[in-house]
């Protein structure tokens, strides 16, 4: 009996300011593809300068699914991305063509390639009560809690990290067991033949250059008057989930007095560097993906013989 082939999907994947955009634009440009956008910060409307949003004029020539679709005052899951995600990927095979996910956010590309694992629903009272907990003890605190409860999560989730200390912590007081044994359970995984494609400069320093750039460039274009904007909505807290994103936290302990320009500044290019750092941890153990350093020449040509060995055309 003959198996069934899969149908093919391309993951661009790479840290923050590793021209991400740029190669999934390219590969728009030469191939059936529909764009998918891989990136928590994007499916907010109105943050589009701190997420380095690609531009209407671009978004024209090239659409990328899952950009601008909920309010900032909602909370959007790795779940909920799943499920959208995968709409849009069939959608994209029915069509005829392949489905090209590209972003930075390493946790919604798991859940999408390997499932998620049942875990229980966020419950009002136990958040609220872990909230005044962190307000009070601070997410130092509460990171020591998870590590005697649950050292395997402790170790992969930074003591910076509230909100996914509170999740952690929230997920063993409604359970019962720890959220790493519960990750553990894997659900059902993609069925799609997957490239994986990581873009990336080889040199560190470089990726450290270009976000501070980056980051000048958004200070430049109205980063300010973005947060300001976003704050003045009914519904505002810096606790949302999307006032999270790199950036913007420091932006708004910047307008609310916290600290100065350069300090906010410089801890917004500190908080991306880290960022990229975690990504790229997360990426050294994605098993079969192809590392496309950009000192290399003629990257686009490369891809397109990955895509022709894969047979996807």
């Amino acid at each position: 009996m003959i198996e069934k082939k899969q149908p093919p999907a391309i993951f661009v994947m790479g840290p923050t300011a590793a021209g991400k955009t740029e190669l999934a634009v390219e590969l728009a440009q030469q191939l059936p593809v529909d764009v998918i956008s891989v990136d928590s910060a994007l499916v907010y409307r109105g943050m589009d300068i701190g997420t380095a949003k690609p531009g209407p004029e671009l978004l024209r020539e090239v659409p990328h699914a899952l950009v601008d679709i909920c309010e900032p005052e909602e909370a959007y899951s790795a779940a909920r991305f799943r499920t959208d995600a995968l709409e849009k990927m069939w959608e994209s095979s029915r069509a005829g063509n392949i489905p090209l996910l590209v972003g930075g956010t390493m946790l919604y590309f798991r859940a999408l390639e390997q499932g998620l694992s049942d875990l229980p629903e966020s419950d009002t009272e136990v958040r609220s009560a872990l909230q005044r907990r962190l307000q009070q003890q601070g997410s130092a605190a509460l990171h020591r809690e998870l590590q005697l409860q649950d050292p395997k999560s402790a170790k992969r989730i930074h003591p910076n990290d509230p909100q996914r200390i509170l999740r952690a912590l929230e997920v063993m007081e409604i359970s019962g067991q720890p959220l790493s044994r519960l990750q553990e359970q894997q659900g059902e995984k993609l069925p799609y033949d997957i490239l994986k494609l990581v873009k990336v400069p080889r040199e560190r320093a470089v990726l450290h250059e270009r976000i501070a750039r980056r980051f000048d460039t958004m200070l430049q274009c109205g980063f300010e008057e973005e947060v300001q904007a976003l704050m003045a909505r009914p519904g505002f807290s810096p606790q949302l989930p999307s006032m999270r994103a790199v950036g913007y936290r420091q932006m708004i302990g910047y307008l609310q007095g916290v600290s100065s320009r350069e300090e906010m500044r410089e801890k917004g290019i500190i908080a991306t560097r880290q960022l990229a750092k975690r990504q790229l941890t997360w990426l050294r153990r994605e098993s079969s993906a192809n590392w496309l350093y950009e000192e290399q020449e003629k990257i686009l040509g490369r891809v397109l013989k990955l895509i022709d060995l894969k047979a996807f055309l």
